[in-house]
Order: C-alpha cells, then sequence, then structure tokens
C-alpha cells in the first residue's frame, strides 16, 4: 500500500531534505507538509495522512502539544517524531502522548523510509540503543505514584495478557512473543489489542513504557527481580 506521509516541521531545509529523500519513492506519497504544529489539526482533516513525521521542537505550537492534541482524536493517524536528541524529555512525553516512535534527524535515509513504513503497518519504532537510553531515563524518573498506578493497572490483565505485555516491553515483535510463550501470532495479536483496550492505550510503546514504570522490567529490558512477587501478591 502507498503510505500517505505528512511533514511537520518548521525548517524548510529539514523538510525539503525529507522530501527528497522520501519524494521519489513508490510507496510514499506526501500529501502535504507544515511549519508549525498549530497547522497540524487542520491538515490531517484535510489530506488524511496515514503517518505524520513530527519535529518536536518548533516555534509556535510544538509538536508535542500538536502530538497531544491529534492521538486524543479518534481514527488519529500515527505518528513519528524527530528530535536531535537520543533521550530527549520531549520525546518520552510524545510516546505517553501515542506516538509510535520516535527517530534522530541524522538518521540515515533508509533508517527514516523503513520508520515510515513500519509506524503506517502499526509497528512501533525504536532503536535499541535509543530505547536503552530512554528507558533508563524512564526509570530514574518514574515516582511512587506513577509506579503504583502502572502496578494496578497491569494487575487487572489475565495472567497471559501480563505476559505478552512484559514481552512487549522487551521490545520482543509479535513472532518472537509467539514462540517464546508457545502460542500463534493470531493469538498474540489478540492478547496485544485486548491489553490496549483493558489499558486504554494508544500501541505498544505505551504498553512497553507502562511495564517499566511499574519497576517489572531493568533497563536493559530484562525482567526484575521483584517481578514474579508483584503478580503473586496481585498488585
Amino acid at each position: 500500500m502507498t503510505v500517505r506521509l505528512l511533514l511537520v516541521d518548521d525548517d524548510p531545509l529539514v523538510r525539503s531534505g525529507l522530501k527528497l529523500m522520501l519524494g521519489g519513492v513508490e510507496d510514499v506519497d506526501i500529501v502535504g507538509e507544515a511549519s508549525d504544529g498549530a497547522e497540524v489539526p487542520r491538515m490531517v482533516r484535510e489530506y488524511g495522512p496515514d503517518v505524520v513525521l513530527m519535529d518536536i521542537r518548533m516555534s509556535g505550537t510544538d509538536g508535542l502539544t500538536a502530538t497531544e492534541r491529534l492521538r486524543a482524536a479518534p481514527d488519529a493517524p500515527e505518528v513519528l517524531v524527530l528530535t536531535t536528541f537520543h533521550a530527549d524529555a520531549y520525546v518520552l512525553r510524545a510516546l505517553r502522548a501515542g506516538a509510535a516512535g520516535f527517530l534522530l534527524k541524522d538518521s540515515a535515509p533508509e533508517a527514516i523510509l523503513d520508520a515510515v513504513r513500519k509506524v503506517a503497518a502499526g509497528e512501533p519504532v525504536l532503536s535499541p540503543v535509543v530505547t536503552r537510553r530512554l528507558i533508563d531515563h524512564v526509570t530514574s524518573g518514574t515516582g511512587d505514584r506513577r509506579g503504583e498506578r502502572a502496578r494496578q493497572a497491569l494487575a487487572a490483565l489475565a495472567e497471559r495478557e501480563r505476559e505478552v505485555a512484559l514481552a512487549v516491553g522487551r521490545g520482543h515483535s509479535n513472532a518472537e512473543i509467539a514462540a517464546a510463550l508457545y502460542m500463534s501470532v493470531p493469538t498474540v495479536k489478540t492478547h496485544v489489542s485486548r491489553i490496549l483496550t483493558k489499558l486504554d492505550l494508544n500501541n505498544r510503546v505505551q504498553i512497553a513504557l507502562l511495564a517499566h514504570d511499574a519497576g517489572l522490567l531493568d533497563a536493559d529490558g530484562t525482567e526484575s527481580g521483584d517481578a514474579a512477587g508483584e503478580w503473586d501478591t496481585g498488585r
């Protein structure tokens, strides 16, 4: 399928570079571009993009505010955020708001194209190196209240759903989860959909953040020593 892409960046040189990289690709159609987050709602309604490639730091309405507003609306397109920092606090907030992942602005053209395709297909985009830094930032700044809320939310899941949630938190694909938990890929997809519905989340990235907030995974994605105890106590 052709991915309909909206570019949002206040730097015209960046937009020109992205158009040069992506404009000639057969399965990507750049339907519009914006220089301010305030323009995004109107352009989404007008052009119906599948993915919004969103700069975070912009004058006027920044990408964080635009992402929060956009993802709060029904049938919102996926958002892939752009940043110059590996663990920008704005990026973390954008992911919590429902962005499907993020890219560094100095990413190779093929990496940007691959990310756009993956996000359009419903896959999160977080490189392993960046994920480790980001999760370390998440866990180091997680307060007791957020951790308790996360544990209570995950405790509401069925046992199999919790296992899937932890696997998502480790960054595993549906195929990897299916192999590890001895279930079919369609069954994994069903569990993920139920988790998203039960916890009122947007995507897999938010499931992963919740698992880390709950203290059930260490910064490297491995299960923490307290994880089994948390499930056993029902907390």
